[in-house]
C-alpha cells in the first residue's frame, strides 16, 4: 500500500500544501504535485474534496484525504520511518493540542490581521500577539520542536516563519520582534536554515506580490 501512486493537490502559495510536501519530502515519498487555480477550481479537486473543496488533498493508491493536519499524520502512520511526531503518547496528545491551538488561533488571528483594517485589525492584531505568546511559552530544549531535527510541530508552524514576516511588510504590524518574542523569532531563522524547508519555499518576490494584490482584493470587496 505504502508504494502505490502518491498525488498532492496543492496551491504553490498556500502554506498548508507546503506542510503535506515538507512531510513527503522528510519521509523521502515520491509525489506528483498538481498545482490547481482556486478561482477555477477543477472537478479533480471537488470529487476528491467535495465537503471544503479546498487544497491540499493527498490522493494515495487512488483515494482521497483532506485537511492539512489529518493528512500529516496520515503521512506518519503510512510510511513509519523518520517518525514526525513523536513515539510517546503523551507528548504525541500534546503535539496535537499545540497543532490544534495554533491552527484554531494563530492562523486565524494572523489571518484577520491581514484582511482586516481599522478597529477590526486592531482587534485582530492583540489576539494575533497573544496566541503567538503562549506559542513562545512552549518548552523547545533544541533548535526545533522535533528536537535536533525538524518534526510534526515544526511542520506545522512552519508557514509562520516564511509568510508572517511577509504579511509584517505589507501591513505594517509586527508580530513577532526580535525582543518582544525571541525565541519563536530564533526558531524562524533556524527552520527556514534547513535545506529541505528551503527548497520548497515560494520564491519571496512572487509570494510578496501574490499577498499583496489578495490582500487589497478583499479590502476593495469588503468596503
Amino acid at each position: 500500500m505504502a508504494t502505490d501512486q502518491v498525488t498532492l493537490l496543492g496551491m504553490w502559495a498556500s502554506p498548508l500544501s507546503l506542510r503535506i510536501e515538507w512531510a513527503l519530502k522528510i519521509k523521502g515519498i515520491h509525489y506528483e504535485y498538481i498545482d490547481e487555480d482556486l478561482d477555477n477550481k477543477s472537478q479533480r479537486l471537488l470529487t476528491c474534496n467535495p465537503v471544503h473543496k479546498k487544497v491540499p488533498v493527498l490522493v494515495h493508491a487512488g483515494k482521497p484525504i483532506a485537511e492539512s493536519l489529518v493528512i500529516l499524520e496520515y503521512i506518519d502512520e503510512t510510511w513509519s520511518h523518520s517518525r514526525i511526531l513523536p513515539e510517546d503518547p503523551y507528548e504525541r496528545a500534546m503535539a496535537r493540542f499545540w497543532a490544534k491551538f495554533a491552527d484554531d488561533k494563530c492562523w486565524t488571528t494572523i489571518h484577520g490581521v491581514f484582511t482586516k483594517t481599522g478597529q477590526e485589525q486592531e482587534n485582530a492584531k492583540s489576539e494575533a500577539i497573544e496566541s503567538l505568546k503562549t506559542l513562545e511559552k512552549i518548552p523547545r530544549e533544541s533548535k526545533f520542536f522535533g528536537g535536533d531535527a525538524i518534526g510534526f510541530l515544526d511542520i506545522v508552524f512552519g508557514w509562520m516563519a516564511y509568510w508572517v514576516p511577509l504579511l509584517e511588510e505589507i501591513t505594517g504590524i509586527i508580530l513577532v520582534g526580535e525582543d518582544s518574542l525571541p525565541s519563536l523569532k530564533e526558531w524562524f531563522k533556524n527552520f527556514l536554515d534547513v535545506p529541505l524547508v528551503k527548497e520548497l519555499l515560494p520564491p519571496r518576490e512572487k509570494l510578496l506580490h501574490h499577498l499583496q494584490t489578495f490582500r487589497q482584493k478583499l479590502i476593495t470587496s469588503s468596503s
